[in-house]
């Protein structure tokens, strides 16, 4: 017997909260892969690690919310929990190899193709791990060209983040293009979900009482949404994260931003000589070429 579905069981308020969640991880991610340009070596891959653990978590997030909206008429949906804690971790570790690929690797067009592929196959593995989570008394099937389009909505998406993560520079653009990315992810998920079909079991006779589909997922997302706000935390309190490069390139702007690289070359770390995040070795090269006063 074919289920009767309802992805909106609360109208928009479980599409619109989930938007919001995917653009939360991926400004948080955006962010942090930037951030991980303008480091020293030492604390880029902690940089990166962030950035990916927020996508991912934030990807997720967005899933589950936008699950609180998906019904089948009269059957009770249950989720089971190491399989939907799986989907995470993989969507934090394929985001993550995506990232790290990107972060270290610089804006070549193999290091965006391979690193947005990687992180859009995470993405949708994500969720259709997430969906073989669900218990009910069905079977899904899915249309097989749907799900192909939700894949290459993933990866394109995965692809034109990171290159945004590289190549947009100030707070206004990186929040855009976390807006884009959201647009994107939410995309993903309903275009997934329309390929999806519920068949009930047989015997099934449609008198059982349905339980309120937040109740099963609402303990699950404490985790990773008190993450998320942590993590925006550390973001807003990083002072170039909030007020972007200080003016630390050379007086004619050579090298401000990787202007002028070739194409592929990773930004180089730019360390002022003076203030706050002065190079201590920079004074001891001042130091050594400057010339000895003469008394006269």
């Amino acid at each position: 017997m074919q289920g009767t579905m309802d992805g909106f069981s609360y109208g928009m308020v479980t599409p619109a909260a989930a938007f919001l969640m995917a653009c939360l991880g991926a400004a948080l991610g955006l962010r942090c892969t930037t951030r991980s340009l303008r480091t020293e070596r030492s604390f880029k891959a902690g940089w990166l690690a962030l950035g990916a653990t927020s996508i991912g978590s934030g990807i997720w997030t967005m899933h589950f919310i936008a699950m609180m909206g998906f019904s089948v008429e009269r059957v009770p949906i249950e989720y089971d929990i190491p399989i939907t804690f799986a989907s995470l971790a993989v969507a934090i570790v394929m985001v993550g190899i995506g990232i790290f690929i990107v972060g270290y690797q610089g804006a070549t067009w193999m290091a965006m193709v391979t690193g947005g592929t990687i992180t859009g196959l995470g993405v949708a593995t994500m969720h259709y791990l997430g969906m073989a989570g669900m218990r009910l008394q069905g079977q899904f099937e899915y249309d097989t060209l749907t799900v192909a389009l939700s894949v290459v909505i993933a990866v394109v998406a995965a692809t034109v983040a990171l290159w945004a993560a590289v190549s947009i520079r100030g707070f206004l653009p990186s929040l855009g293009a976390s807006v884009v990315m959201g647009v994107a992810v939410s995309g993903m998920h309903y275009t997934a979900m329309a390929a999806l079909s519920v068949h009930l079991h047989p015997g099934v006779t449609g008198n059982a009482v349905e339980s309120p589909p937040t109740a099963p997922l609402i303990p699950l997302l404490i985790g990773p949404g008190c993450f998320l706000l942590l993590a925006a935390v550390v973001v807003m309190f990083d002072p170039l994260m909030v007020m972007g490069d200080p003016d630390w390139a050379d007086p004619a702007g050579h090298g401000t931003h990787g202007i002028g690289r070739a194409p592929g070359i990773p930004v180089q770390r730019q360390v002022p000589r003076f203030g706050t995040y002065a190079d201590p070795a920079s004074f001891q090269s001042q130091r050594q070429h400057t010339p000895p006063s003469r008394d006269r």
